[in-house]
This record gives C-alpha cells, structure tokens and sequence, in this order.
C-alpha cells in the first residue's frame, strides 16, 4: 500500500534572492529550494515543463521523492509547498523538506469509498456525500500510503462515517484529536420532501 519514492530531478541555482530567481525563470525553470535535516539549505533549479507535468499527475504535495541533484547524494523529500501565479495559477516557487524514512510527517491522504453495491442505504437511492476527500494523517515518511479505504458495505440511509470507524494503515493517526465525520449517505431528496 505504501507508495515508492519517484525520482524527481532538479539542479542547483546559482545565486539567491530576487534577481536570481527572475532569471531562473526567464530561462524556463522554476526556481526551489530544499531544507530541513540540520543541512544547509540548497538552491534548486527545476525545469518548468517537468515539474508542470508532474504537478498535472495529481498527488504531488503527498508524494515521497528521491530527488536528483547533480553533483550531490540523492535524499528523500516531501514537497511541502508550491507557491503560484495569483493570475496565471502556475508555479513560481517549490519547496522540499528533506526527511529520513523514520521521520513522522502530517500529509493529507486520499480517500477511496469502495462497495457501493453493497450499501443497502445507497441501493435505495440515498446519495453518497463525501465531507472529506482528503484526510490529514501523521505518517511513518519511508510508509506513505497512498490513500485509505472506507467499507460502504451495510451503510444505510443517514449513516455517518466518522474517521475513527476507518481502518488506518499501521503507523498512521490522524492529526485532528475529534472524531470527524468523512462522508455520509444522505436520503433522496423526494424521500426527503415527502418524510415531510
């Protein structure tokens, strides 16, 4: 269940501040940097149509990276932000955080509903509504799954499932102390009208 570490490749940037990172992207890239893991920080270059790819491939501030840095041993990262272009929505920065397998890291973690069939609730008509489709999770970083799976199997009409009725993968809790709800099957809307 646990997600492999792709490989993402950057290279360093020379010079920092303003006019650097101006520069890095007049010539294509998107400037980034990596910190954390008591190191110097590293001033990336990340090619823009690379990483505009990758961000299109969905999930990226939830993915484990080994990130290729010419000239340097690779190191695991998670991204744990990419600022955009308040009018264009297209990345102008990226930052990485480097981290060990052991290290615990909070991640919001997808939500799959799987037995739809199975829910006499949903066969009746009620409609499925997802309050969260991503769950934040404090997680083992070498142990990132890639999404946890809710049982819709039995769930009737006005049934609530809340985080703790969910089977977390080992290691894994959810940052939040209360028993939030995820989703819900909520009566038909002329079921609804006519209990009225």
């Amino acid at each position: 269940m646990a997600r492999e570490a792709q490989d993402f490749s950057a290279a360093v940037r020379t010079g920092t501040g303003k006019g650097a990172a101006r520069q890095a992207r007049r010539e294509g890239n998107v400037p980034g940097i990596v910190y954390g893991d008591g190191k110097e920080p590293v001033a990336l270059n990340i090619n823009y149509n690379y990483l505009l790819k990758r961000l299109k491939q969905g999930r990226f501030l939830q993915s484990l990276f080994n990130l290729k840095v010419e000239g340097q041993p690779d190191v695991h990262v998670i991204c744990r932000g990419v600022q955009r272009d308040v009018v264009k929505d297209l990345p102008t920065h990226v930052d990485f955080m480097r981290i060990h397998d052991e290290s615990k890291i909070e991640l919001f973690i997808h939500v799959d509903f799987i037995n739809h069939e199975a829910s006499p609730g949903l066969k009746r008509g009620g409609t499925l509504t997802v309050v969260r489709h991503e769950v934040e999770l404090e997680v083992t970083a070498g142990d990132i799954p890639d999404h946890i799976t809710v049982d819709l199997t039995g769930k009737q009409i006005g049934d609530v499932i809340h985080i703790n009725e969910i089977e977390l993968p080992a290691g894994a809790k959810p940052t939040v102390a209360r028993n939030f709800a995820v989703a819900n099957i909520a009566a038909p809307s002329g079921l609804a009208a006519s209990a009225e």
